[in-house]
């Protein structure tokens, strides 16, 4: 069985009190606010064999940006345009992730077949697609390093206590059903000081409130956590994180939000 059969309580207080947001449901797929602490989340999520194979990234990622492509008037395809030459631009963020995790063993989490790391980092990861995992992985060893296949909710236990000192979950927390569970795991790993960059949709920016159900942030069904800057806070924070905005400045009309998640020096 491959989608939940009954849609699930709040995955950040537990709350039952769930209201149903009609405007951005797709076919099967429903999100919903919770009336306590307003987290916004996917009700009726994949399970994770599904996400194995069945609804594996590199299955989903054409087909979704297809019907982006049709939904998008003149003027957003030509920011989407403009976005893309801006990253070309940017080019390598070596540098930049660099001052802000420190070098050292690094495991990026959700990484798909992508090893966007060099020395003085050495990279490792965990990657649900299985056929993303074997790739990665035999880019990853001959850096020293290696790729593990699973959920990240569940791999993340399988390492030693205070073992890497960062961690890279950029475009993943918005795709993890348990990620309490992941972050608990992601706290215990990490060295004492080391530091979790996170990057997620947006769900407050104002390109959200503009474009409605069309915003670039919705992806079914593979998104099923939607965050803002305080909901982001908070699950850190439940964690035992720290939590350090990263595009404060700029949160509000930037469709993602990047962060900070620091484990304190001592407990």
């Amino acid at each position: 069985m491959s989608q939940s059969l009954t849609y699930r309580d709040c995955p950040s207080c537990q709350s039952d009190l769930i209201t149903d947001l009609a405007a951005y449901a797709r076919e099967k797929w429903r999100i919903g606010a919770c009336q306590v602490c307003d987290f916004v989340f996917l009700r009726n999520p994949v399970e994770y064999e599904a996400l194995e194979e069945v609804f594996a990234w590199e299955k989903t990622y054409a087909a979704e940006g297809a019907t982006r492509q049709k939904r998008r008037s003149l003027l957003k395809r030509m920011a989407y345009r403009a976005r893309v030459l801006g990253y070309r631009i940017r080019g390598d963020l070596m540098p930049s992730y660099l001052r802000l995790l420190g070098p050292g063993l690094i495991l990026d989490i959700g990484c798909g077949d992508v090893v966007r790391w060099r020395a003085p980092f050495i990279p490792w990861g965990i990657e649900i697609s299985k056929v993303l995992q074997q790739r990665a992985d035999a880019k990853m060893r001959p850096l020293g390093g290696e790729c593990v296949q699973g959920a990240g909710a569940d791999a993340i236990w399988t390492f030693p206590e205070n073992h890497f000192d960062s961690v890279m979950m950029h475009s993943y927390l918005e795709h993890e059903v348990q990620f309490a569970k992941l972050l608990t795991g992601i706290q215990r790993c990490l060295k004492p000081g080391g530091k979790a960059y996170v990057r997620v949709p947006n769900y407050a920016a104002l390109n959200r409130h503009i474009s409605g159900a069309n915003w670039p942030g919705f992806r079914y069904p593979d998104h099923v956590n939607y965050f803002t800057a305080a909901t982001l806070k908070k699950v850190a924070q439940d964690a035992g994180f720290e939590f350090k905005l990263v595009n404060r400045p700029i949160i509000w009309v930037d469709d993602n939000i990047k962060a900070l998640l620091i484990k304190p020096e001592t407990a």
